[in-house]
């Protein structure tokens, strides 16, 4: 099969909601970014990709426009994709004098057959010689060591960025697939919506990527829980004190 029959000039994609991850065959993962990209919009030149370029997300003037151009899965900003990767692709090629690779993309299970066609227009843009499109649960699969070649079902759950892919593969193939636009961003965002309903306690996404922030969350939570705790305390001994003053006085009255 040519599409495993890579060299060491060939290269894998896995472009993501959250992050752009490119593998070259001896190598191992070589990159490992954001999928950010910011732009100067008079221009249009590229100011920054990955890391750089989401330090900038929310706190760029306005002649700057930091985005993700990936949602959901699927391109939504095709000249925000192609810049961005072109710009990873050429830094990767460079590095490990890659020259025009060959280029295996993972996308959704659940993807058209037109943003089928805009992943592989933008990665042919950003310098590909030739492009395979692969289905991430069997990229998962094959990842994983697991035999897809075999007459028996495995299942595949691959939580992503903004998707979540669930498939049966078997003989080969994908038997029963289903794409769920549901993933980590949201329950990132469903994490950030309860610290602020329950604890009254604004935090960003960026807040829990790392293990120094995790922590200071961490304690910034308990610290809250326990003065909450503790104004629930107070109010229930004043209110049982006043009632027994109450009390003590009617029985006194009487």
């Amino acid at each position: 099969m040519k599409l495993f029959e890579l060299n060491s000039k060939d290269i894998g994609v896995d472009l993501g909601t959250a992050n752009v991850i490119i593998t070259l065959k001896g190598k191992g993962i070589v990159l490992n970014e954001p999928s950010v990209i910011a732009i100067e919009k008079e221009t249009g030149n590229i100011l920054a990709t990955g890391n750089e370029a989401k330090e900038m997300l929310g706190k760029t003037p306005d002649n700057i426009l930091a985005i993700r151009p990936m949602q959901d899965g699927v391109i939504a900003d095709f000249t925000g994709t192609q810049l961005m990767l072109k710009t990873m692709l050429q830094k990767v090629c460079q590095r490990y004098n890659a020259g025009k690779p060959r280029v295996v993309v993972g996308v959704p299970s659940g993807i058209t057959e037109v943003e089928e066609r805009a992943v592989e227009e933008s990665v042919l843009q950003a310098g590909a010689k030739e492009v395979y499109i692969i289905e991430e649960p069997m990229a998962a699969a094959i990842g994983a060591n697991i035999e897809v070649s075999e007459p028996a079902g495995s299942i595949i759950v691959d939580i992503g960025g903004g998707t979540t892919e669930v498939a049966i593969i078997s003989l080969g193939g994908i038997v029963v697939s289903n794409s769920l636009r549901i993933a980590g961003d949201k329950l990132d965002q469903d994490i950030i919506n309860y610290v602020k309903k329950e604890l009254n306690l604004a935090i960003r996404r960026n807040n829990s990527r790392t293990n120094k922030n995790k922590n200071r969350l961490r304690k910034t939570i308990i610290n809250r829980r326990r003065a909450r705790n503790k104004r629930k305390k107070f109010k229930h001994r004043a209110s049982r004190s006043i009632n027994n003053k109450f009390y003590t006085s009617t029985r006194s009255n009487a």
